[in-house]
């Protein structure tokens, strides 16, 4: 019998399924009573479930990571689709499909990663060239690259979202090159890449995204200062050159800064041109991307708006919809 993805799921659906439980967290409802809120994710999407009334032992022995058969019953709520859980047990990993709960691009990953290669190799700067092919050439690293989402919740969260983030920026980058002679688009192509490459260790994406100890302790933008401190090192070592000091300042200043504002936690504004270049085109993906994302994603086909979403601190207006009254 196939499998009911989270996708497929509608109001007042009966649910007898395998899921990966993202996540798990018992709260108390206003009379001091235990509930369960599991996030519940297959590869493609993810869903709310509760449980009621229940004690902490009854779900001990789940965990974030593990498969879990749901039995229950979907149901619309202000706009989204829960599922109310009956029953919650670990289910064996035996016969399942990895694939079946892993989100992942859609989009052709080799393809993908043959583009970034392809514009980072235009650079003709010697030392960021020879930077640029330190990254290039280390096959691990540009493993974790291509696997690596760019984020767990808002925007490209699934695997093979951060590279597919990078490319759409590079290829933004590109397009605008002409309008923009004061801009350095070299240094920026590599501002680009290396701008979330900490992301490679901040979270884990194996079954489920989830926050690295590293992750929580220091971010992406710290862990990218240190993984390119190491290929600056490496670079001048292969070259026997010392790499130049202000293109080294540059391109951590990009990174330092890249999410623009003090309140979006970066240490520093924007500076250059190539920072806040490279700010606004990061930006400019990410928020195209969690829209289209929200829109697509809205349960409610017939309504012309999408819930409120606290993340966005707005509804989404979608148009009429053919059937709609």
């Amino acid at each position: 019998m196939p499998r009911l993805y989270v996708n497929e799921l509608g109001d007042g659906d009966s649910i007898d399924e395998v899921y990966l439980l993202a996540d798990k967290q018992l709260r108390a409802n206003r009379n001091a009573q235990l509930y369960l809120l599991a996030t519940l994710r297959d590869s493609t999407g993810v869903i709310n479930g509760l449980m009621w009334n229940i004690r902490e032992e009854d779900v001990a022995h789940i965990n974030p990571g593990d498969y879990v058969r749901i039995r229950g019953k979907v149901q619309l709520y202000q706009g989204s689709l829960q599922l109310i859980v009956a029953n919650i047990q670990k289910a064996s990993a035996d016969g399942l499909n990895p694939d079946d709960f892993r989100p992942s691009t859609l989009k052709d990953v080799d393809r993908l990663a043959s583009r970034l290669r392809e514009i980072l190799r235009t650079i003709g700067n010697p030392p960021l060239k020879a930077l640029m092919d330190s990254f290039l050439n280390d096959s691990s690293l540009m493993s974790d690259f291509c696997r690596a989402p760019a984020g767990i919740k808002a925007h490209h969260a699934y695997q093979g979202g951060l590279l597919e983030h990078v490319v759409n920026i590079l290829e933004t980058a590109q397009r605008i090159k002409d309008l923009y002679p004061e801009v350095n688009f070299e240094l920026l192509y590599a501002g680009i890449f290396l701008h979330d490459l900490g992301k490679i260790r901040e979270m884990g994406y194996d079954a489920s995204l989830f926050y690295t100890d590293e992750g929580q302790l220091l971010g992406h933008l710290i862990i990218a200062i240190e993984i390119l401190t190491k290929k600056i090192a490496e670079t001048e070592k292969t070259t026997g050159q010392p790499f130049p000091e202000e293109t080294a300042l540059r391109l951590k200043h990009m990174i330092l800064s890249h999410h623009g504002a003090y309140e979006y936690g970066s240490p520093k504004l924007p500076m250059t041109p190539e920072a806040v270049a490279l700010n606004l085109l990061d930006n400019l993906d990410a928020k195209v991307h969690e829209f289209a994302r929200t829109i697509a994603e809205d349960p409610n086909a017939l309504s012309n708006w999408t819930p409120f979403s606290p993340r966005l601190d707005r509804k989404l207006f979608k148009g009429k919809h053919p059937g709609a009254s």
